[in-house]
């Protein structure tokens, strides 16, 4: 059977697998398609689908924009995007900006309860891709700050931490409708992180068509939860596991494998638009 795996990540932003390296791996796990949803950038998309039919590997182009609802973390996943067209591209410069300039006001709160953690430090971790909060915490790793990247999200920079810092430019209808702008599909990204499923119906009011119900956090219960959710709202489902390579190492490629019947779904609600 066809599977796929839907959320991949690269060293465009906070993964360590080159595209090549990400294909290769898919390959070894038995997939057939992936998607390559970097943060807040397409760069990845192309070298890709370059490599992947060397490996007849389908890429279903993506992304994942971090959006601010009410100062609490909001991830959107974008599917079959249009990634070629230069004012989105436009977009997601202004956001990779934003992103550095977050890292600054993180590292500005850390060293306020005495953590001197230096910005280069960090952008160096990032080397050409966005950079984000793992970045941080590997660099906090790597300068014995704590022990692992865990624990500087439990003690610092999760979103209870100290050091932890908002400040996107997106709200949540903005992403959507980014998304949609490009012929995409928006879908919720691992909903169990908003703590909160109430706010899923407000999201689908906003224009979301779709939940990441197979996720490697989620338990039984949470995908039961949310495949009813799913069918209540008309929503296509989407799964991935949210792989990083060696920045989340007990997360494997493959680890969450949905039916390739799924991405026929993502395809015929695209088809819809």
């Amino acid at each position: 059977m066809k599977c796929a795996d839907l959320h991949l990540h690269t060293v465009f932003s906070d993964g360590t697998f080159t595209p090549r390296e990400l294909i290769q791996e898919a390959k070894k796990a038995g997939l057939s398609a992936i998607s390559i949803v970097d943060h807040d950038t397409v760069a990845a998309i192309k070298p890709a689908i370059d490599e992947a039919g060397e490996f007849d590997i389908e890429i279903i182009p993506g992304i994942e924009l971090t959006a601010d609802h009410n100062g609490r973390e909001v991830h959107i996943l974008g599917y079959l995007i249009d990634y070629t067209k230069p004012s989105f591209k436009q977009k997601l410069d202004f956001l990779k900006q934003n992103r550095i300039e977050r890292i600054h006001k993180i590292t500005e709160k850390l060293k306020d309860i005495g953590i001197i953690l230096s910005p280069e430090k960090v952008f160096a971790l990032a080397s050409f891709g966005t950079v984000g909060r793992l970045h941080v915490a590997r660099a906090m790793v790597k300068e014995n700050i704590v022990a692992n990247t865990k624990e500087a999200f439990r003690r610092f920079i999760g979103e209870k931490g100290p050091g932890y810092v908002c400040g996107f430019k997106l709200n949540v209808p903005q992403a959507i409708g980014l998304i949609k702008s490009v012929k995409g599909i928006p879908v919720l990204a691992h909903p169990f992180t908003l703590y909160d499923d109430e706010l899923i119906p407000e999201f689908v009011k906003y224009g979301i068509m779709g939940l990441e119900v197979h996720y490697t956090e989620h338990s039984q219960s949470m995908i039961n939860t949310y495949l009813r959710m799913a069918k209540e709202y008309n929503l296509v489902v989407t799964g991935g596991s949210d792989c990083h390579g060696d920045a989340k190492p007990k997360i494997k490629i493959g680890s969450i494998k949905i039916p390739y019947a799924l991405v026929d779904s993502l395809k015929a609600a695209q088809a819809k638009l």
